[in-house]
């Protein structure tokens, strides 16, 4: 990621220009206010650059090209500049891209139409469509923290393209942010009343710290006051903007009695909550009022004290680090600990529920485990088994404000382990920045800015589970309650137990056994997702609708594999015309692709003998060499001349297959090369003997003009006619055809050679004779 300040270029200096006419006026010097209360707030810019990247068309979502920005606190508004181009000298048709953008995660999309998992809760990402120009999206009164854009093109085509056949036509993104800044934002204190003053649409922003347990901020205008009368023409705008889905609330005050309130039941916690008051007087007609913010706190019943806890856990230190070592939960740590079926005691007896008078949730500490890569499980301290009450909600705290959490799948699994009888419910909600603290009143699963995921329990369904994809970076909690909706007062002494499991994995159940996590990086990001296989789809490999049987699979795994069988009848050929360097070389190319293929299949039928790697290494070496040798062979040139040029061209073939596997000049410039040294041999031999060579018209007939046909048929199927879905057709053709023309196309053996007449001459100085000799034996 890149920053700019004041130098960042005329493309900056145009963006900023180009804001709004206040802006540009106050981002140098102060503007001077017109009712003389003090200097308006100085504005400052950010322009931040991202390197432009190679879009690809999309299968799944590596695909996409995501960038990863950092919004600042205090931001007024935020612009993005989108530029996607062609690259140089690609003279392509126009291809329409689609930008997904998203807060606080990376964007969860679904270009494909297919389907999510069971239990997974997604929201549509916002997007835009795009076609190789410059587009500008402007967010006012953005959400700090981390912003995501992902890019892609349409839908990838079926067709299996061949490396260096054609040239590849390149659509390249880029993306550019530019903030503007509040440098000085007023404060507002809770309880303390700030007099401010708007003339005609003048703006004022201040911001309010929300501290931790508290139920709802309300927002009060007192004495409002406009042109001697006791009016409010003011708009406020509270909280920040987000995307796919902003909950920022616009408040009007014109119409509402004196003083104007706003009431916001559960703000975000722990955080800086933007409130702006925009003046909606005439020109020239300012308004006076007084700004006050006031919380409703609760007390908290949690489960301490930690001193006391912290001290067992240093006595026990040396049963701690072999239970870990032997990787128990702290689950099991507390067992160790000796303090009983709970390694921590709650503050006061939660048994009862006249304990729990005074407080308004019961907030269990969750243990963050580090497992793996973007692999986090979290432990309750006071284990799996959680108590469930209807007077109050049972909340667990869970971090995932790492900056590396929100890059794989939240899920949360809750078992009822108490029958509760009819009527009686244990309902949840998992919402991100503030809890959800009323269930025991409403189902809404809704706090002030963000809309949560909701979890139910009965005796009729007994576990629950959800899972969220890329889960927001920020502080979550989940909520429990029982819910009786009948009888309220037997409801008072009724609890449920309930089992929790909080996780964060890479991919949701690791893909199926269809799919295969990958784990993606943008420069210091990470993030994972699922490639599919065997005509399996969805962000989780578990859309069948396209899926190939476990017939369609074996039929792919034989043909691929059976049709290299083929291969025999050329190693049968070589060996009785005396070509056994031939013969061992199509050897060599049947056992390894048979293998390759065995091992290459999607489904269940896959049989892997060694490294993936270096079965599809051999089994391209093997192809190339095999076409190699046999032109070589027909060339007819001296022995010891075609044997240094075989293994001269393998050493070459090697090499380049190394650098480029699938380059198609990495097959055809060797052909070549062999093609033109075969083509020199046979003009050489017509001009010398005056004739055209080979001499057989029946050679030409019945062995060349097949072999020639059926390679170039083979060649043909291989370049122009695959796709993913018939390729175990068209490849399997392809085995059968290269085979049978490397049968037609060896040349006949030798005249002088006799089938299996072996040289008798050695290279040393003696030689050995045949003695054709009768001896005579005398008997005596």
């Amino acid at each position: 990621m890149g920053r700019a300040g004041v130098a960042a270029g005329p493309l900056a200096w145009l963006l900023f220009l180009s804001l709004t006419p206040s802006a540009a006026a106050t981002a140098a010097v102060p503007a001077a206010n017109a009712s003389g209360s003090g200097p308006d707030l100085i504005y400052s810019y950010e322009y931040f650059v991202q390197s432009p990247q190679k879009l690809a068309f999309y299968s799944w979502y590596g695909n996409t090209k995501l960038y990863h920005f950092r919004v600042p606190s205090d931001t007024m508004l935020l612009r993005w500049l989108l530029q996607a181009f062609k690259g140089p000298g690609s003279e392509c048709t126009d291809v329409e891209i689609t930008v997904h953008f998203r807060y606080g995660a990376p964007p969860v999309i679904n270009p494909l139409g297919t389907k999510f998992p069971a239990n997974t809760t997604v929201r549509p990402s916002f997007s835009i469509k795009l076609i190789h120009n410059n587009t500008i999206i402007n967010v006012s009164n953005p959400a700090p923290g981390d912003w995501f854009i992902a890019a892609h093109l349409p839908r990838s085509p079926q067709k299996i393209e061949v490396k260096g056949v054609a040239s590849p036509c390149t659509y390249i993104f880029q993306p550019d942010m530019l903030v503007l800044r509040l440098t000085d934002v007023t404060i507002l204190e809770p309880n303390i009343s700030l007099s401010q003053t708007l003339s005609g649409s003048q703006l004022r922003h201040f911001k309010v710290f929300i501290p931790k347990y508290t139920l709802d901020l309300q927002l009060e205008l007192r004495n409002c006051v406009s042109n001697g009368s006791q009016v409010c023409p003011v708009h406020l705008i509270v909280g920040p903007n987000t995307l796919p889905q902003s909950f920022q609330k616009v408040f009007s005050c014109t119409d509402q009695q004196e003083p104007c309130r706003l009431l916001l039941p559960a703000p975000p916690w722990d955080t800086w909550l933007q409130v702006t008051a925009e003046g909606r007087a005439e020109p020239n007609v300012s308004v006076t009022f007084d700004a006050v913010a006031s919380f409703t706190a609760c007390q908290p019943g949690s489960l301490g004290p930690l001193v006391i806890s912290y001290a067992s856990l240093n006595q026990s230190l040396n049963a701690s680090s072999a239970s870990l070592s032997m990787g128990r939960s702290p689950w099991h740590l507390g067992k160790r600990m000796g303090v009983g079926s709970s390694p921590f005691s709650p503050v006061g007896d939660f048994r009862n529920a006249s304990a729990l008078n005074g407080f308004c949730l019961l907030s269990y500490p969750v243990i963050r485990e580090e497992l793996d890569v973007v692999s986090v499980r979290f432990w309750p301290l006071s284990g799996s088994g959680i108590t469930v009450w209807s007077r109050l909600p049972t909340l667990f705290p869970i971090n995932l404000n790492t900056g590396m959490d929100s890059g794989s799948t939240f899920i949360v699994s809750l078992k009822l382990n108490t029958t509760l009888g009819s009527n009686i419910s244990v309902v949840g909600c998992l919402s991100a920045t503030s809890p959800v603290l009323s269930l025991n009143t409403s189902h809404n699963c809704t706090t002030a800015f963000f809309e949560g995921y909701s979890l139910y329990l009965s005796d009729s369904s007994r576990e629950a589970m959800l899972s969220v994809p890329y889960p927001e970076t920020g502080n979550w909690y989940l909520s429990l309650q029982l819910i009786c909706p009948e009888n309220l007062s037997e409801c008072q002494q009724v609890r449920a137990s309930v089992e929790t499991s909080l996780s964060l994995s890479p991919c949701f159940n690791d893909c199926g056994p269809y799919g295969q996590c990958r784990l993606l990086r943008r420069h210091g990001y990470l993030y994972a997702s699922c490639t599919c296989k065997a005509g399996w789809q969805g962000w989780s490999c578990t859309d069948d609708s396209k899926a190939q049987t476990v017939a369609q699979q074996n039929l792919a795994t034989l043909l691929l594999t059976l049709s290299n069988l083929m291969f025999l009848l050329p190693v049968t050929v070589a060996v009785c015309r005396h070509y056994l360097v031939e013969a061992s070389v199509y050897s060599y190319t049947m056992f390894f692709s048979t293998f390759y293929h065995a091992c290459d299949q999607p489904g269940v039928a896959v049989l892997c003998i060694m490294d993936y790697d270096t079965l599809q290494y051999c089994d391209f070496l093997g192809s190339v060499v095999s076409i190699w040798v046999t032109i070589l062979c027909m060339s007819r040139v001296k022995t010891f001349v075609k044997y240094v040029l075989f293994v001269l061209g393998t050493l070459i073939i090697a090499m380049s297959l190394q650098l480029d596997r699938r380059g198609i000049w990495n097959m055809m410039g060797p052909c070549l090369f062999a093609l033109i040294i075969m083509i020199s041999m046979w003009v050489y031999r017509c001009i010398h003997r005056h004739h055209c060579y080979p001499t057989s018209w029946k050679r030409w007939a019945f062995y060349l003009l097949p072999g020639i046909s059926l390679a170039f048929v083979a060649i043909a199927i291989y370049t122009f006619m695959g796709t993913n879905d018939n390729y175990f057709y068209t490849h399997s053709i392809w085995h059968m055809l290269m085979a049978s023309s490397v049968a037609f196309l060896l040349p006949p053996r030798e005249k002088n050679t006799k089938p299996w007449a072996w040289s008798q001459k050695l290279t040393c100085r003696y030689q050995l004779c045949k003695n054709t000799q009768e001896e005579l034996y005398a008997v005596t």
